[in-house]
């Protein structure tokens, strides 16, 4: 997610529905301690679940050009230590709820986690943001969403947080090493933060505080751990969060000293790395402390002395075989659910691709947010794709394996689009350029690396299901399941989505892409 920011710290009826709610009923009620690499559950805001749990009543329909011009429209709206010695290296470690992750669209379209924090131990539905730092909860809030309503009229409250209420709780002085003293009116008094996201409005302000966060080992043994992490009590929030993007927190995962890897990094508990798996079918994991695997491919980030992101290089683009020399720079954001490009590589792409693509061009509408969108006839069935390469600087290949949305139009015609906004300024590439893989960021090598993978059988992980049926009914809502692209096919053969129901359509609309948020900060912390 893509987020300005300043800040004065150094930086979520049917078997669905039962499902959502358990997990909501749940978290509250676990413990754990841990040591070496951690994980936890991450979930995507716009699914069929959360469009349950909130409702939809008024909204344009999932699928439809409208749906995405709404989930899009604030993305436009925004103008862009080393581990200690004693540490187990070969034990990964997982947050208390294991490190099984979900895609729930509903929520912004943005990957969200369950983590526990805490004495006695609570649990909260934040956001995965790579593009921001700072880690967030509502707390004693005067301005925050303290629950989801079902369509049928329930609610269930989201945690709010209050350092009276958990015995582990301290209050960040403003003479801290993580806060910035310019805005305290004496040293001693305690040290407040803001981070104003360039969002329509969108901001979290409150004060630091630092508690336990609870983790466990990502093995047989399950060993817990307790972390002292520093997180924001955001006692007023604003814009969009207050619409259902990151209603129950934000977890920052970038690079500066604030942000949660950062900090279990410098307490030695995990290495200083971390990795965010995005399975085709919508189920990942996130596991810190993990430094990738043999064969894995890899490129050096571009490090900037002020405001640093997991920003790389980008060498070659590829389409149907056909390579082309363009060498452009761009941020890793698990916090945008689209990729956005500025020319040339915006044209590159996208031109190459409407050349290559046998389908009719749909006459998009001037709400459209994405530019070239295509017709399926009515029994088409399967459809073909030209293959999708980036070169990355090193020479390492990265195919993209999801770079379309399918979608039904506003004339009820089935179709889909390629899924990249044009950007006037920042290269982003967002989450679903990352499905399909395991994605290291590496900050001790300074490298991202990237491994595909379906997120269920990576090695150094036993938490997740064999079977991928055992886990919750939730799935993207595109309905898009991609072949893998390997081999010399220089195309990919696509499933076309079943017809929608009546209520539910498995595609997604205009409303939704206004609620996809871009969170990642482009000026320093202050």
């Amino acid at each position: 997610m893509a987020w300005a920011c300043t800040c004065t710290a150094n930086r979520s009826f049917s078997f669905v529905h039962v499902v959502l709610l358990f997990f909501v009923l749940v978290w509250g009620s676990q413990r754990c301690d841990g040591f070496g690499t951690f994980g936890f559950d991450i979930h995507h805001r716009f699914s069929d679940p959360v469009m349950e749990i909130l409702g939809a009543d008024g909204l344009p329909e999932k699928g439809t050009l409208p749906y995405y011009a709404a989930m899009t429209h604030r993305d436009q709206l925004v103008k862009r230590r080393h581990l200690a010695s004693d540490v187990d290296q070969t034990t990964p470690l997982a947050f208390a709820y294991g490190n099984r992750t979900y895609q729930l669209p509903p929520f912004a379209y943005l990957h969200y986690a369950n983590v526990s924090v805490g004495t006695p131990s609570t649990s909260y539905l934040v956001a995965l943001d790579t593009g921001s730092d700072v880690f967030w909860l509502p707390c004693d809030c005067s301005s925050c969403i303290r629950g989801i309503k079902f369509s049928n009229g329930d609610i269930q409250d989201f945690s709010i947080y209050s350092p009276n209420n958990s015995s582990t709780s301290k209050k960040i002085p403003c003479s801290s090493s993580l806060c910035s003293p310019r805005r305290c009116a004496i040293e001693a008094t305690e040290c407040p933060y803001q981070v104003v996201y360039l969002s329509n409005g969108t901001s979290s302000t409150g004060i630091l505080v630092e508690d336990v966060l609870h983790l466990t080992t990502d093995d047989g043994k399950q060993e817990n751990v307790e972390a002292n992490i520093t997180f924001g009590c955001g006692k007023v929030q604003t814009g969009s969060f207050l619409e259902g993007g990151a209603p129950n927190g934000l977890f920052g995962l970038g690079m500066e000293n604030i942000s949660v890897p950062s900090i279990l990094a410098s307490q030695g508990h995990a290495l200083n790395s971390f990795s965010m798996c995005f399975g085709l079918d919508g189920l990942g994991r996130i596991r810190f402390g993990d430094n990738g695997s043999l064969g894995q491919g890899e490129t050096p980030f571009n490090l900037r002395r002020l405001h640093p992101f997991y920003n790389v290089t980008i060498t070659q683009i590829s389409l149907g075989g056909k390579p082309a020399d363009l060498e452009f720079s761009a941020i890793f954001d698990s916090g945008t659910s689209f990729s956005y490009l500025n020319d040339p590589a915006y044209t590159q792409i996208s031109e190459s691709f409407n050349m290559l693509t046998k389908e009719k061009r749909h006459s998009n509408t001037s709400d459209s947010p994405f530019e070239y969108c295509y017709e399926l006839s009515p029994n088409q069935t399967i459809f073909e794709l030209p293959k999708l390469n980036l070169t990355m600087k090193g020479g390492d290949q990265y195919v993209v394996f999801d770079p379309i949305l399918q979608l039904k139009f506003d004339n009820g015609e089935q179709g889909y689009c390629l899924a990249v906004v044009k950007s006037e300024d920042v290269n982003i590439i967002g989450q679903n350029f990352m499905t399909g893989y395991r994605i290291i960021f590496d900050r001790e090598k300074m490298v991202l690396g990237w491994k595909e993978s379906n997120c269920y059988n990576d090695e150094g992980t036993n938490t997740l299901p064999i079977n991928p049926s055992d886990s919750p009914a939730i799935s993207p809502d595109t309905g898009v399941t991609p072949e893998a692209t390997s081999g010399t096919s220089n195309t990919s053969r696509i499933p076309a989505a079943d017809p929608p129901s009546k209520n539910h359509s498995p595609k997604l609309n205009f409303f939704t892409l206004s609620l996809i948020l871009i969170l990642f900060p482009f000026f320093a912390i202050v």
